[in-house]
């Protein structure tokens, strides 16, 4: 299947487009355009939207995420409007199976969030949104500790009644960060950055899961030998397997056979 070659998915409705505004290719993964980006060529993605104060939606695909949009058209509508990067070996595994070809990069937002802001030389407002309440505030502390020349703020753990989302999405428009933070697990995070999240309320707006959790000392990470073999999945369900066996013992069966069906689905004439 061939790649599809895409702009960036700003919002350009204070800014103009540059002359230079940079394209990349998608592969499209069980319904889901993923980036054909490596770390560098991300990074650098995002440093010309913080630039430009363009507004970008980004999200990390799993096997998971990819199974959660395979049943949901709304959600997969959605993410077409985020910049989506390759996270884990499913995607890459259905990369491999639909075009051929691996992504270039393992693009996890657990190590890809802290390289973006080690590599931002400009100082950045950021804001955490979502988790437990107290492990935003332990992540940001953790953030501050590595990333000095930041600023980090904590605007609401991720349990806070309906009631008050209109004075949270009011707190974002008055200071909106360079980056919002947004850890309430997928789909959720996704659908909520889509449904609730303009330009007027941040420059970058990431889903990033169970960064929090890490950030915080919440939840331990696989050792390194398990992170290089691609098998922190594995590592992460030993860990905690009645939270985590459906998403994995089920979920990842589950993409593979949906990838298969993709790959070797009857084609109807061509033209």
């Amino acid at each position: 299947m061939n790649e599809i070659v895409t702009a960036i998915f700003f919002d350009m409705s204070s800014h103009a487009q540059p002359a230079d505004h940079p394209v990349h290719a998608r592969r499209d993964i069980g319904g889901i355009g993923v980036a054909v980006l490596d770390r560098t060529q991300a990074l650098t993605v995002l440093d010309a939207a913080l630039a430009h104060r363009r507004h970008v939606k980004l999200a990390f695909c799993n096997a998971n995420l990819v199974n959660l949009a395979a049943v949901n058209a709304k959600l997969r509508a959605q993410l077409e409007d985020f910049l989506v990067l390759a996270d884990g070996i499913g995607v890459d595994i259905g990369s491999r199976l639909l075009h051929g070809a691996s992504f270039p990069a393992n693009l996890n937002g657990t190590d890809f969030i802290p390289a973006l802001l080690a590599a931002q030389n400009r100082s950045l407002r950021v804001t955490l949104l979502g988790g437990q309440p107290g492990v935003a505030q332990r992540a940001a502390a953790r953030l501050a500790q590595d990333y000095p020349r930041h600023g980090f703020i904590v605007l609401s753990h991720g349990y806070f009644a309906p009631s008050e989302e209109a004075g949270i999405l009011a707190q974002l428009a008055e200071n909106p960060p360079d980056l919002l933070l947004v850890a309430f697990g997928n789909p959720l995070q996704e659908r909520w950055i889509a449904e609730k999240i303009t330009p007027r309320h941040a420059t970058i707006a990431a889903g990033i899961g169970a960064l929090f959790d890490f950030l915080a000392g919440e939840v331990e990470r696989a050792p390194d030998v398990m992170r290089r073999l691609r098998l922190e999945w594995l590592y992460r369900l030993l860990l905690e397997p009645r939270r985590l066996w459906r998403r994995y013992v089920l979920g990842n069966p589950a993409f593979l056979l949906r990838i298969l069906r993709i790959r070797f689905q009857p084609r109807g004439p061509t033209q």
